[in-house]
C-alpha cells in the first residue's frame, strides 16, 4: 500500500493542490483495486481551483453556515472529492485506507449522510442542478452571501431534469449558483457525444439565459481566471463553466486506455501510476 503525500498545507500553489488530490484519488483507488480514477484524475484541477481559491469554508466546522456549497451531483465522482475534501484538512489522510470499506465514511458513491463536506447525495444522475436550484434560491431569500457549486458531467446532460433545473435558475436569476460541467466525453456506455449529441454545448447553455465560458479543465490558470470571471460578473443570471478534461490526466498509461469509465488497475499498477504521478510533481 502506498503512503500518503506528506500533509503540510501552507505556501502551497493551485498546481500542487491538483497533484495531491490526483495522489490521494490513486491511494483511495488502490484500497479496493477499481474505481472511477480516470474522473478524479481528469477533474483533479477543478477541484483544486474550487477549494483553494473560489470557496469559502471552514475545515474544522463542515456545516458552517457561511461556508459556500459545494454539490457533487455525480456521485461516482466520490473519490475525487473525498480527495479534495483530504487536501483541504475536512477528512483526516488516515480515512482514506477506509475508502469503500464497510462502515466507511468514504463510499464509492457520494453520500450526505456517511461524509462530512458532502452537501448532496448523488448517483441518480440529473438530480445535482435541480437540488443546487433550490439551494440558492432559499439563500438568496435567506439575503446570504454563499456561493452554490454544482459539479455535472456530460453525460448527465442526457437529463431532462437537468435542462428543467437550467431554465428555473435563469427564471429566478440565481447569479449565487455556479455550474462546472465535466465534458470528458465518456460515460457508462462509450462516449458522450455518441451517445446523445450534445453539441454545441456553450450556446445551449447561453441560450438557457446563463453566463457561459467554455475552458480548458486541465489548465489551472484557464480554470482560475473562469472562476473569477464568473464570480465578477455583473448580470443577474445564473454561470456555467465548461470545462474540457482529460481522463486520467497525469498517468499516460493509463489516458490511452480505451475504457476509463471504470478504471480496473492491476495490483502492480498502482505504485507504478503513483511514481508516474510524483516524478511530475510541480516544483
Amino acid at each position: 500500500m502506498t503512503a500518503p503525500a506528506p500533509s503540510p498545507r501552507t505556501n502551497v500553489s493551485l498546481a500542487e493542490r491538483a497533484y495531491r488530490i490526483r495522489r490521494n484519488a490513486l491511494v483511495m483507488g488502490e484500497v479496493q483495486g477499481q474505481g472511477y480514477i480516470g474522473q478524479a484524475l481528469g477533474v483533479a484541477d477543478v477541484l483544486a481551483v474550487s477549494y483553494f481559491h473560489a470557496m469559502t469554508y471552514r475545515p474544522e466546522d463542515p456545516y458552517w453556515e457561511g461556508r459556500d456549497r459545494f454539490c457533487l451531483s455525480i456521485g461516482h465522482y466520490a473519490i475525487a472529492l473525498y480527495a479534495a475534501l483530504v487536501e483541504a484538512g475536512i477528512i483526516p489522510e488516515d480515512e482514506m485506507m477506509t475508502y469503500g470499506g464497510d462502515d466507511s465514511r468514504l463510499p464509492m458513491s457520494g453520500m450526505a449522510a456517511y461524509t462530512p463536506g458532502m452537501e448532496i447525495t448523488g448517483g441518480s444522475l440529473g438530480q445535482g442542478l435541480g437540488i443546487s436550484v433550490g439551494m440558492a434560491l432559499g439563500l438568496k431569500r435567506k439575503q446570504a452571501k454563499n456561493w452554490v457549486i454544482n459539479l455535472l458531467s456530460d453525460g448527465e446532460l442526457d437529463e431532462g431534469s437537468t435542462w428543467e433545473a437550467a431554465m428555473s435558475a435563469a427564471h429566478w436569476k440565481l447569479d449565487n449558483l455556479i455550474a462546472l460541467v465535466d465534458v470528458n466525453n465518456q460515460q457508462a456506455d462509450g462516449p458522450s457525444t455518441k451517445m446523445l449529441g450534445f453539441e454545441p454545448l456553450a450556446p445551449k447553455w447561453e441560450a438557457f439565459g446563463w453566463f457561459t465560458q467554455r475552458v480548458n479543465g486541465n489548465d489551472i490558470d484557464a480554470v482560475r481566471a473562469a472562476f473569477d470571471a464568473a464570480k465578477a460578473h455583473p448580470v443577474a443570471q445564473p454561470r456555467v463553466i465548461i470545462f474540457d478534461t482529460k481522463m486520467c490526466k497525469g498517468v499516460p498509461f493509463l489516458e490511452e486506455r480505451e475504457i476509463t469509465h471504470f478504471v480496473r488497475v492491476d495490483a502492480s499498477e498502482w505504485s507504478r501510476a503513483i511514481d508516474i504521478l510524483d516524478a511530475g510533481r510541480p516544483s
